[in-house]
């Protein structure tokens, strides 16, 4: 018996086989181009509404603090309870990424992708505007969040310890340390920026998934790092320039590094052999096609 004829399912109808392609997941180069397209169209946007929509992804990061705080003072004394309080780091970004909200760690893949597929002079500077406009925005959105949570009266005692103990936590790392965890982390933004095309339904799972495993690990965001230790430099509790220089400064650079060097370039670097494979293949059958054609 054929082992290639054994191994197919018998008697599919022209819309069965139709249904079985449908199932298939999208190829790589699919989903580098709904992520090029996506990424094309944020560098289009007018400065404006990068600006708010930047500040509201800052504002919504506040989330993030608000519930691993919360979790953490009800769960004091509870074996796994920083396991369990790290769910509540993927509440920000469920906000932002479900909201359609501009996060800087998202366009080191969205928006480099249309530069690395045509890296013009036009090309970079629009990338430049989009990511100091949105950079700006998140972080202006991060300190007003974090200084209306300290000073407004809307947390118990517990919750506002256990939200500068989790800013004393993240400032256990050395600058050295900020910037490897910051390229594990935009390394992790940029696998979860590439699997959601790839299985739209699972949004929601994907998100909580990859952040709430940054959170376990103890990985920096400049973002959410951002609301943590600028509540506790308004707390008085951390000098500003120990943000700058040891956290925001560091991260930022690990961030880019791990979601546009390391993840985009690969990704990129993948789709760029296959297309390449592809032509050299179609020339190939061409040259054959002549050849056939004078014979």
């Amino acid at each position: 018996m054929d082992k290639s004829k054994s191994d197919k399912t018998p008697a599919l109808t022209p819309q069965e086989k139709q249904d079985v392609r449908k199932g298939q997941p999208p190829r790589a180069a699919v989903v580098h181009e709904i992520i090029r397209v996506q990424g094309d169209k944020e560098l289009q946007r007018t400065v404006a509404a990068l600006w708010w929509s930047a500040l509201a992804a800052g504002l919504s990061m506040g989330l993030s603090l608000m519930a691993m705080g919360l979790l953490r003072a009800r769960l004091e004394g509870v074996e796994g309870a920083h396991a369990l309080a790290s769910f509540g780091y993927s509440a920000g970004f469920l906000a932002v990424i479900l909201a359609r909200q501009q996060l800087f760690t998202e366009n080191t893949l969205t928006a480099v992708l249309p530069v690395m597929s045509k890296p013009t002079a036009g090309n970079f500077g629009r990338l430049l505007r989009l990511w100091s406009v949105v950079l700006a925005g998140n972080l202006a959105g991060t300190l007003l969040v974090a200084y209306v949570m300290l000073h407004l009266p809307i947390f118990d005692s517990a919750t506002d310890a256990a939200f500068l103990q989790i800013g004393h936590k993240l400032m256990e790392n050395d600058s050295g340390q900020m910037f490897a965890k910051g390229i594990v982390s935009g390394w992790m933004i940029a696998t979860m920026v590439w699997m959601i095309p790839a299985q739209e339904q699972a949004k929601f799972w994907i998100i909580i998934l990859v952040t709430s495993l940054m959170a376990l690990g103890d990985f920096t965001h400049i973002v959410v790092g951002a609301v943590e230790l600028s509540y506790l430099a308004f707390a008085g509790e951390l000098a500003w320039a120990e943000f700058w220089l040891v956290f925001a400064g560091p991260t930022l650079a690990g961030n880019i590094v791990g979601g546009s060097f390391i993840f985009a370039l690969i990704s990129h670097a993948q789709i760029r052999s296959d297309v390449e494979l592809q032509e050299s293949e179609r020339e190939k059958r061409r040259a054959q096609l002549a050849e056939e054609s004078k014979s």
